[in-house]
């Protein structure tokens, strides 16, 4: 596919209408190389395993590699136990000269693991069994580089911050596939997304001079011609953030490498390169995700000062309500809930979304002043004693 070629308009499909084909009718499963990259996940990486092990796909038609990332915790000693268990998984240990992080660790594997498709999950990562089946038909669809599994919340009912969490995602998985479906800019989220091996050549693997690998890759993916949708059923669920402080860090990692990208491919994002739909679409995103909430602060204060009305009221009003509109939807779609339940999810969900406000706008300011940074906090799994069970609203469809 050539760089400036521009995609065809993505296909619309229902929502709950992602059926599991019974057999390929002449076309075999194409292989599939499933990459976990691990550092100090010991409490969590055998589930994973051997859920990977037990997943409802041809054995001898894909493996699975960890990647042990110079871990201290026992994570390495676990692999090799689990890599003299299974025949099909692959253990690679990376020591403290590696560098790279995340994405290093993939850019390790990737060229030598021989699938035509690539996995990744994070080592918290819980799946159910079809997942392959019911993503990789997607690909059959040319103009498909990756695609993207919605992120649910396993431990949703921990605290306040979990089950806010649970709206959060299920408001950004419908922002998604509407933005997907209608030819805009759909997003790879890390955790549970499918790459094309083709694609992936093309953009020259993981960049490792991002923290945030799937938002960097995203862009590039789009700016070679690619499209990249989401998948509402099944879902890959993974351990939400318990506790304020590291919420902070992962979200100010989040928000830092999703506006760098911008920084780092903005000569490239313009409609020649990217299709009208595609562009527009991710300047109304842009406007709407950062340069709104760093203005939102500064003239809320000098509304207070000055004793009027903030200016940007009328815009900030709008995107309030199609927020609430978009997360109260994504809940019903992907929650088996009462209407009453649904109202009072989004109505926290929405308070909790304030954050955002805060995030953005000091990440903006420290941008502004200081140079790009290759650092972040890492967000810490506890894992469960007993697996969440994959309810039918999340895993597949009745």
């Amino acid at each position: 596919m050539h760089s400036n070629a521009l995609p065809e308009p993505l296909p619309s499909w229902r929502d709950r209408d992602q059926s599991i084909p019974s057999e390929r009718e002449g076309l075999a499963w194409p292989y599939v190389s499933i990459l976990v990259a691990a550092k100090n996940e010991v409490n969590v990486i055998d589930r994973l395993a051997n859920d990977l092990m037990a997943i409802d796909y041809p054995p001898h038609r894909y493996d699975v590699w960890l990647i042990d990332d110079n871990s201290t915790d026992g994570t390495a000693e676990l692999l090799d136990t689990l890599a003299q268990q299974y025949t099909n998984l692959q253990v690679i240990h990376r020591d403290h000269t590696a560098t790279g992080g995340k994405s290093g660790a993939l850019n390790q594997v990737w060229r030598k693991a021989p699938g035509s498709l690539l996995v990744v999950f994070d080592a918290d990562a819980q799946i159910s069994p079809d997942c392959l089946r019911r993503v990789v038909p997607m690909f059959d669809q040319p103009t498909v580089g990756a695609v993207q599994m919605r992120k649910a919340i396993a431990n949703d009912n921990h605290n306040f911050w979990t089950r806010s969490q649970v709206a959060e995602m299920a408001f950004d998985a419908y922002c998604q596939f509407k933005r997907a479906t209608n030819g805009g800019i759909g997003e790879l989220r890390g955790n549970g997304q499918f790459v094309r091996r083709d694609a992936l050549e093309q953009c020259g693997g993981w960049n490792e001079e991002t923290i945030t690998d799937d938002l960097d890759l995203t862009f590039r993916l789009h700016l070679t011609g690619w499209d990249i949708p989401l998948v509402i059923f099944p879902a890959v669920l993974e351990e939400g953030v318990v506790q304020a402080t590291s919420l902070w860090h992962q979200r100010n990692r989040w928000a830092e490498g999703g506006y760098q990208r911008y920084l780092d491919y903005w000569r490239w994002l313009t409609p020649a390169r990217l299709g009208w739909n595609k562009a527009f679409d991710l300047f109304i995103f842009w406007l709407i995700q950062y340069a709104l909430p760093t203005a939102a602060l500064p003239d809320f204060a000098l509304a207070v000062a000055r004793n009027r009305l903030p200016v940007l009221m009328p815009l900030s009003s709008l995107v309030m309500l199609f927020s609430t509109l978009g997360m109260a939807n994504g809940l019903r779609q992907t929650r088996k809930a009462s209407s009453f339940s649904i109202f009072v999810q989004t109505l926290r969900g929405m308070v909790y979304m304030m954050h955002w406000l805060l995030v953005v706008s000091t990440v903006t300011l420290r941008m502004a002043f200081r140079p790009k940074r290759l650092k972040w906090v890492k967000t810490q799994h506890g894992g469960a004693d007993e697996k969440v069970v994959l309810e039918a609203n999340i895993s597949s469809q009745p």
